[in-house]
C-alpha cells in the first residue's frame, strides 16, 4: 500500500493499489475540491513535491505542459506508482476552494428526529448527485409557495459518500419557514435546496488544539466540523463546549459519548445556564471558559450562535490569548434581522 504525505502539515493518508490521489483523500476525510473527476476540468490540480505518479489521459485545458513542468498534476486521475507522494496542501496557493453553489437540488427527507423540544432535525437523500461541500458550510431550504421564504441552515454532517445531509432547524415563534418545516415536512417529503454557502470552514492542513463554542442550533455546522476532522485521524485536542438553558436543551448525546469512546483528544464540556445538574457546567461559557483554560493563544478557534453569543465568546478568548487570524465565527440571526455580515446568515 503507497503512502500520500500532505506536506506542509505532514498528516499522512494510505493509496489502495489502483486508487486515485483524490479517491484516498477523499476515503481519509479530505475534500480536495473537485468536479469532472475525469481529467477535464483542472479543479483538483495540486502540486506534487516529490515522488512519481501514473497522471492518466487529462486535456491540456485543464493540466497543461507549463503546469507539468512545475510539478502539478490533476488528482482526480492521478495514481501513486512510488511508494510514497508528497503532494502540497494546505498552503496559501492550496487552500480550500469553495465549491460552485447549485440551485433547487432536489432532495427526500428520510428521517425526522425531534431533537428538543424546538429543534427538529431532518436526514435528506438526493435525487441527482451528491452535493460537494466544505464542513462548515450552509444551505438554503424554503417553499415560497407555501409561504415559507429560503432560509439559511448549516449542514450537521461531514460529507459523505452517498450525499445524505442533515440539517437541524429551530422552531422560531413567527418564523415562517421553520414553522413549516416542524408543522408541514414529514417523512418522505421532497424539498429544494440551493447551496453550499458560507466561508466558516478550517484549513486542511491546521494542526492546533482546537476549541469549538456552540449554542442552539449553532451546534451543527461545529459537528460538520468536528466530524470531519475525527474522521480524517486528527490528533491534537478537540474540544467542544456546549451551551444550553436546561438538560432537555442538549441534544446530540450519543454522538459525543461515542466521540469520546472512539476517540481520545475529544472532549466534550456542555454547559447550562437555567439550572445546575451534576455531570455538567454551569454558566454561560464567557464566564466558565476561563475556569477550563488558561491559555488559548495556540487554539484554532470555532464559534457559533446568535450574534451575542458569539461577540461574548470572541471578546472572552481574546482575554485568554487567542489571536484574530485563530478565530473562526458564525452569527445566526432571526428572521426580523437583516442579513448584514456576509459570514452570518438567517435562521428561522
Amino acid at each position: 500500500m503507497q503512502k500520500i504525505l500532505l506536506h506542509p502539515s505532514g498528516k499522512e493518508v494510505e493509496c489502495k493499489p489502483g486508487d486515485t490521489v483524490l479517491a484516498a483523500l477523499e476515503n481519509s476525510g479530505y475534500a480536495l475540491p473537485n468536479n469532472c473527476r475525469a481529467g477535464a476540468c483542472g479543479e483538483c490540480k495540486v502540486k506534487v513535491v516529490s515522488g512519481q505518479f501514473d497522471q492518466g489521459m487529462v486535456l491540456d485545458m485543464a493540466l497543461s505542459q507549463e503546469d507539468r513542468r512545475e510539478g502539478y498534476g490533476l488528482m482526480c486521475m492521478a495514481k501513486p506508482i512510488s511508494e510514497e507522494l508528497v503532494i502540497e496542501w494546505g498552503t496559501d496557493d492550496a487552500k480550500p476552494k469553495l465549491f460552485p453553489p447549485r440551485e433547487n437540488q432536489r432532495y427526500i427527507i428520510t428521517e425526522i428526529t425531534q431533537c428538543t423540544p424546538r429543534i427538529k432535525q431532518l436526514r435528506l437523500r438526493p435525487l441527482a448527485a451528491p452535493m460537494r461541500f466544505w464542513p462548515g458550510q450552509y444551505v438554503t431550504l424554503g417553499d415560497p409557495r407555501a409561504g415559507a421564504p429560503e432560509r439559511c441552515y448549516s449542514i450537521a454532517n461531514a460529507p459523505r459518500p452517498d450525499g445524505e445531509l442533515i440539517l437541524q432547524v429551530t422552531q422560531v415563534e413567527d418564523g415562517k419557514t421553520s414553522n413549516w418545516v416542524h408543522s408541514q415536512l414529514e417523512v418522505g417529503s421532497m424539498v429544494k435546496l440551493n447551496g453550499p454557502y458560507g466561508t466558516f470552514i478550517g484549513d486542511p492542513a491546521m494542526e492546533t488544539p482546537v476549541l469549538c463554542l456552540a449554542a442552539g442550533s449553532g451546534l451543527a455546522p461545529i459537528l460538520s466540523l468536528a466530524e470531519a476532522a475525527l474522521r480524517r485521524n486528527y490528533r491534537k485536542p478537540v474540544t467542544l463546549m456546549f451551551s444550553a438553558r436546561t438538560e432537555a436543551d442538549l441534544y446530540e448525546l450519543g454522538s459525543m459519548k461515542y466521540w469520546e469512546a472512539k476517540h481520545r483528544n475529544f472532549n466534550y464540556r456542555p454547559t447550562l445556564t437555567e439550572e445546575q445538574k451534576e455531570g455538567y457546567l454551569h454558566g454561560i461559557i464567557p464566564d466558565v471558559l476561563p475556569e477550563q483554560f488558561k491559555d488559548l493563544s495556540e487554539h484554532s478557534i470555532f464559534i457559533s450562535g446568535s450574534p451575542a453569543f458569539v461577540n461574548a465568546c470572541m471578546e472572552a478568548v481574546k482575554k485568554l490569548g487567542a489571536t484574530d487570524e485563530m478565530i473562526h465565527t458564525e452569527g445566526y440571526f432571526d428572521q426580523a434581522q437583516p442579513q448584514t455580515a456576509p459570514a452570518s446568515h438567517l435562521v428561522s
